[in-house]
Parts: C-alpha cells; structure tokens; sequence
C-alpha cells in the first residue's frame, strides 16, 4: 500500500499562511461594517441635528384680536375700493393696536411700554385680513375675529427656547399689602422658601437683591416682578393684571437667567404674553404658511412658496435642455461616432467637465447668458439652462453606461433581420437602455436641485416676495433661499433654515424614490 501524498495544508508554514489569510478576511470583514455603521451614525447625527431644529418650525403661536371694522379707518372717503382697502395697511394694524391696548391698559403710561405692546403683531401680519375684507366688503362695520402670528421673539419664548427661565411653584400668598407708588407687599409662611432655594441652585446666589435678576411671579393672567426676596415676603411690582389674583389663586414664580438688557424680550412683554395665554387667545397651530407665503424679513411670515415655485420652474427647463440633448449626444458617441482622435478629445473632456467644480459653470452662465445675450437676471430660465450645462456630462456618462450595457447580440440580431442602424439604435438598444438613462438623468436633476453656488453668480440670491408665474420673472431656488436664511441674525430664523432643509430633502428623496420606481418598472432581462 502506498502513502497517501501529503497535501499543502499539512504543511506548517501553509497552514500559518492560510490562518493569517482567514485573520485578514475577517479583519476586512470588520473594517467594512465599521465603515457602514460609522455612515449610518454620521447621517443619524444629521437627521437628529435638523430635525430637532426643524420640528420647532413646524407649529408657531397665533393671538386672536376681535376688532371691530370702522369704516372711518378701513375705507375711508376716497380710498374705499377694494385695491385700495386691500392696500390699507395701516388702518388695519390700528384696529389691532387698539385691541391690544384696550386689553393691557397700563400700556398707555409711556412711549416705551406702547411700543413694546406694539411689537406682538408685525405690520404686514394684516396683510391677509385687508384681502379678506377687500373681497368681501359687507363685513365692514362688523366685528370679526382675526388670528395673527405673534412675534417671532415671544413664539420662541412660548417654546422654551429663547430665553432660559426656571418655574417654581411658591407657597400660597396670604395678604398683598401696598407699598411704594406701583409696589406691593405679598407675604405668607414660608411662601418663597422654595424659590429662594431655586435660585441658589440656578446659581444666582443674589436674594437679597433680587432686583438685579428679574423673577416674575404669575397668577392666573396677572404678573409681577419680585424683589427683596424673603423666605416669607417680597416685593412686587405689578406689570400686569390684578394684584388680589395673587391670593386667589398659588403663584408660579419664574426666574429669568438673564438680566432685561440681554434679551431682545422685556419683562413686560413676557407679562402680556402669559396674560393672553391665560385668556386663551394664543394658539399653537400648524406652520402652514411655510408653505403657502412668499419670503418676509420677518420670521413668522416668511415661507417658502416662491422658492418651491423657483425651483420647479428652475428644474422644468434644466430637464427640457439637458436631458435630450445629453441623451443624444450619448447615443451619437456610442452608437455613431467614429473612434478617432477627434472623438477621443470629446470623451475626456466630457469625462473631466464631470469633475468642474459648479461655481465655474457660474462664471460660464453669467458671462454666456446674461452679460453676452442680455437675458434677465435671478430668472429661472437662466438658472435653468446654467444647470443644465452642468448636468450635461453626468446625463452623457450615465447614457453611454446604459448603451454600454446592453449586449451586443441586440444589436447583431436586430441587423441580422434587416433592420438599419438608426432602427436598430432607437427601436432597440435605446429602450432597453432606457432605465439606466432614466436613472442617470433624475440622479443628475437631483444634483442640480442642491446647487447654490452658479446660481448665486447670476443673481437668483435677491429677496423674492412674489411667487414667479413664468420662467422669466424673477425668482430664487431651495439652496439659495436656505443660504439666506442661515445668514440671517435672528435667532428665529434657525429652526425655519432647517424646515427648508427638511423640505428639500423631501424633494430629493422624491426624485431618488422615482428613479428606484423607473428603473423596477421598466428593467428588463436578457
């Protein structure tokens, strides 16, 4: 009997070399999974990130005013016709200034407490009202109910999140007692144990002069500013309200951590706040008007419709210019070109225009479009066709994949039969490329849809307040929009950035979800 061969496995070294290699497999194994989970987790942070800012943009606060349409004030002689009652911006913001006024009567003291009260409503929050009325004048001289956004600083209070307050519920009040002209005295046992406690836990560290740290202290729909903080008494001016709701009813004290002169709100405006709040004339509803309104300066008026607009009209020629003639241009080289020199040059610079970065093909817009030809500005026919010269290469490159794709057998046996190039190409090759086509001109569209930079270049970044009707007004995108508001100072316009953000997405998930839909439909086997 003869011995059986040994193999290379039994071998010492072969065996050490073979476990190394299984170690480096699993090792690489590990490294790609890493690399999933460290992708994932970055794009978990990301969605965390703006949606967390965003859900805030999702609701705002709206105060109803009941006014009563004078008019004397609304339609005056002379100025009565529905132009000019819609135009009439002025005469509505009195009506509610007035009601305002009439509600917290004490705004009436000085300038600065009437100006305060003022600032609840933006003047062309009205806007909307005055249209109503213009188109349906019967209502003048009636009283109607109107809701309004409040202020974006006092909407960002009423959310927790423009100024940093800490509430304590206080022991009951037993007696308000008059002090100094506007003061009171409000004393119980141990009625401010709790707070005083609060406020060395939130650091302030200063009771026995309270009136260097702003608490407020709210009963129902009146407030008051505490100083000379005791375990058992304190001193309260009174902002708002009635003095006897302080006994009627246990307080909450609120400490504000920061002093008046830090935040772009005022005791007093807080105040009033919490009063209306307490009536039941604020509402927390649904931020449709990010939808629905063209841009505003102020935050709680501004949308995005005419960006969405400006951006679908942007699109609409982007698709109309760069997918046929890309298509195309992609069919001729694959199918019909000759291979030379010539066609070699074209193939690399087609390839190398891929890698352009955009902002040159902003350059090329700008000079090509506007200055040479004279086409207007910030319109979505010029951002259109700007895009489109940078959609070209990726349209071309992802086609003459889809060409490349199909097997030659299609095109042998459809010349086999009879058939001419040109039917061979277009009644054969073309439609069993199509998915592939599809998928890379809506990839390509989808690239264009996230571009600012070329677009900043041919003036699409100007403040648009009018929604485009054609793709010759002025208009601006999504990403220039988005870039605007990032710029801007107040606070609340962060949480608005990241909603356009979202809203975005949205739209680029949509053309990603249609190239998927595309591409299962229409594929087929060979």
């Amino acid at each position: 009997m003869t011995e059986t061969a040994r193999t290379p496995i039994a071998n010492a070294a072969a065996a050490k070399h073979l476990k190394r290699r299984r170690a480096a497999d699993g090792r690489f194994r590990y490294y790609g999974l890493s690399a999933i989970v460290l992708a994932l987790g970055a794009l978990a942070v990301l969605a965390v990130t703006i949606g967390s800012q965003a859900i805030s943009a999702a609701t705002y606060h709206v105060v109803r005013y009941d006014i009563t349409l004078d008019p004397a004030v609304v339609a005056p002689e002379g100025a009565s016709s529905p132009a000019d009652i819609s135009r009439n911006v002025e005469g509505f913001y009195s009506l509610v200034r007035d009601d305002l006024r009439n509600t917290f009567p004490e705004a009436e003291a000085d300038r600065v407490s009437r100006r305060e009260l003022s600032d609840f409503v933006t003047r062309l929050a009205v806007l909307p009202t005055a249209e109503r009325v213009a188109k349906s004048p019967e209502l003048i001289g009636s009283r109607i109910s109107v809701s309004m956004p409040l202020n974006d600083d006092l909407d960002l209070y009423l959310k927790g999140n423009g100024v940093r307050e800490r509430k304590i519920r206080t022991g009951a009040i037993a007696s308000v007692q008059p002090a100094a002209e506007g003061a009171y005295t409000v004393s119980g046992p141990g009625a401010f144990d709790a707070l005083l406690a609060g406020l060395v836990v939130a650091g302030e560290g200063r009771a026995e002069d309270a009136g260097q740290m702003d608490v407020l202290l709210t009963s129902g729909a009146s407030t008051g500013r505490l100083t000379a903080i005791t375990a058992g008494s304190a001193t309260l001016d009174l902002l708002t309200g009635k003095v006897e709701d302080f006994t009627a009813i246990t307080p909450t004290a609120r400490i504000i951590q920061s002093s008046e002169s830090e935040r772009t709100i005022s005791d007093r405006q807080i105040a009033w706040t919490l009063a209306l709040d307490d009536m039941g004339r604020i509402q927390r509803v649904p931020r449709w008007t990010l939808l629905t309104n063209s841009d505003s300066t102020y935050p709680e008026l501004a949308g995005g419709l005419s960006a969405i607009v400006g951006s679908l009209l942007t699109m609409l020629i982007t698709a109309l210019v760069a997918m046929p003639v890309g298509v195309l241009a992609a069919v001729y080289l694959e199918e019909f070109a000759p291979r030379n020199r010539v066609t070699e040059f074209i193939e690399v610079n087609i390839n190398n225009l891929a890698a352009v970065p955009s902002i040159v093909f902003g350059l090329l817009g700008a000079a090509l479009y506007i200055n040479f030809l004279g086409m207007p500005r910030s319109a979505p026919l010029v951002g259109g066709l700007v895009l489109a010269l940078m959609t070209f290469p990726v349209v071309i490159i992802a086609a003459r994949a889809a060409l490349k794709s199909v097997p030659p057998s299609v095109r042998s046996g459809a010349l086999a039969v009879g058939a001419s190039k040109m039917q061979t190409v277009f009644h054969h090759v073309v439609p069993l490329a199509a998915p592939g086509i599809l998928t890379g001109a809506i990839l390509g569209m989808a690239r264009a849809l996230g571009e600012t930079a070329p677009l900043l270049l041919i003036g699409m970044v100007a403040f648009v307040g009018d929604v485009p009707k054609s793709p010759m007004d002025e208009s601006t995108v999504m990403p220039v929009l988005i870039f605007s508001w990032s710029n801007n100072a107040e606070r609340a316009w962060e949480p608005l950035t990241a909603a356009m953000i979202v809203i975005l997405l949205a739209f680029l998930l949509l053309m990603n979800g249609l190239v998927v839909f595309l591409r299962r439909k229409y594929e087929r086997r060979w």
